[in-house]
């Protein structure tokens, strides 16, 4: 019995293991660093959640786990910079009514609503405000259960930034890792900004209109500076003053360290850059679709922009007989050019998937963007560096360099090419191995009748 005892440990080690290996090194690999040159043979090695080193003559230390790269590509990890990953779906809302939120038209898509608790849903009290929930954080919604975070692990997406997306100031968002064991090993940086919407109450309610709704925000915002000025105040001069009430929705407003304001058409963004400006907001627009179109005025405002993979089609519900006007057509079939004008303009700007979760369906996408002018650099960088750079997050994300997080994808060709395969993903430096891709579906044949007598 001993004997047999001893046998089964020697056969199967892992299972008494402490652990993963802490210690990787991908050897002999072409490595894209993103910030530097590209290395063709070349080797990087991951200690204890951190790239250790990297190089063409790297030593491998003696402890590590060592993965041979022939063939394969190393990458920085992908970042969805714009997302509801890690935060909790609600059900499936009923459709809107009379008295029921609607979405201002050509507004980019709403993620889906979040589930709402007693300590998420808006509370009652003084200080609040209309669908506004601005002290709502990611940071204390995330769930490492969410099974998205797995798709978009597949996907090579190592990190995201998580938003609240219910009501107009929905809440702060999260940059975040995209495996964890507890919610709080997630977290990179937070707050990583205030995610605002365009949504409106319905007709009997305030803010029941486009209009009604750019009013709200500013005077949340200029509600939320005179606070500011009575806190100041007040902490200079205590005695003998009146404290001002605390205000939680206005404390979220003042701590967002940027702020991201819809605009996909191109009326849509010269308004919100007139209005970042007289707000006086560190501004980061999202959807931009036509910002093609302003390309120049962006690169004057200085304002990043984040581009959604939904290109604009026609909807498969629509009437067969309708005509769509010139227009509409100009909008849906220019939209993928704007990463490449924005990035010959040099406007910043990064890509967000908007819930796309099938590989094919995300590569699609980014060909989509590429055969319209963009380059295959230009779109890497968009995916880790400069979305990095938007959220502030540069100096730990984003490109493989020393000391940075171990977030990497390692694939067996050229990222962005349709029958390339992502092997492996390294978050925090964990392997992870991606699910297998469903095969496509396809069309079922049209069933065949044969008359028998």
């Amino acid at each position: 019995m001993k004997a047999l005892c001893v046998a089964i440990v020697c056969l199967v080690p892992s299972a008494w293991a402490a652990g993963p290996p802490r210690v990787y090194a991908i050897r002999d690999a072409r490595v894209v660093t993103v910030s530097g040159p590209v290395i063709e043979r070349g080797t990087v090695v991951l200690r204890e959640g951190l790239i250790e080193a990297v190089g063409e003559k790297t030593p491998i230390p003696p402890e590590a786990w060592v993965i041979e790269g022939q063939g394969l590509t190393v990458y920085p990890g992908l970042i969805d910079a714009l997302s509801s990953l890690g935060i909790p779906e609600a059900a499936p809302t009923p459709a809107p009514t009379r008295t029921s939120a609607r979405t201002v038209p050509a507004q980019p898509s709403q993620p889906p609503a979040q589930v709402q608790t007693p300590e998420t849903r808006p509370a009652e009290g003084p200080e609040d405000r209309p669908s506004n929930t601005s002290w709502l954080r990611a940071a204390d919604l995330i769930s490492p259960a969410d099974r998205r975070l797995e798709t978009a692990r597949s996907l090579g997406f190592t990190a995201a930034v998580t938003f609240p997306q219910r009501g107009i100031f929905a809440g702060q968002g999260a940059v975040i890792a995209l495996a964890g064991e507890r919610p709080g090993q997630m977290v990179i940086s937070a707050p990583a900004g205030l995610f605002l919407t365009l949504s409106t109450a319905g007709f009997t309610s305030f803010p029941g209109s486009l209009m009604g709704v750019l009013a709200y925000i500013r005077q949340v915002y200029l509600d939320a500076e005179h606070y500011r000025l009575a806190k100041e105040f007040y902490a200079r001069h205590p005695n003998g003053s009146q404290r001002p009430a605390y205000d939680r929705a206005l404390e979220g407003v003042l701590e967002a360290p940027r702020v991201l304001l819809p605009a996909s058409r191109a009326v849509e963004i010269d308004r919100m850059l007139r209005f970042a400006a007289e707000l006086k907001l560190n501004a980061v627009l999202y959807g931009a679709h036509e910002a093609h179109r302003v390309a120049a005025l962006l690169k004057k405002s200085g304002v990043p922009v984040l581009i959604s993979l939904r290109w604009p089609e026609r909807s498969r519900d629509a009437d067969p007989d309708q005509v769509d006007s010139l227009r509409v057509l100009e909008f849906r079939e220019r939209a993928p050019t704007t990463p490449a004008v924005l990035a010959k303009q040099g406007v910043p700007f990064a890509f967000y998937t908007e819930g796309i979760t099938s590989a094919r369906e995300f590569i699609r996408a980014v060909r989509r963007a590429l055969e319209a002018g963009l380059t295959p650099e230009a779109a890497l960088r968009a995916f880790t560096l400069s979305a990095a750079e938007i959220y502030g997050v540069a100096d730990r994300l984003g490109s493989i360099e020393k000391g940075k997080i171990a977030n990497l994808i390692v694939t067996d060709g050229e990222l962005f090419q349709e029958k390339t395969r992502v092997k492996y993903v390294f978050i925090d430096g964990l392997k992870y191995e991606p699910l297998p891709e469903p095969p496509e579906e396809t069309s079922r044949p049209e069933p065949s009748w044969e008359v028998t007598r």
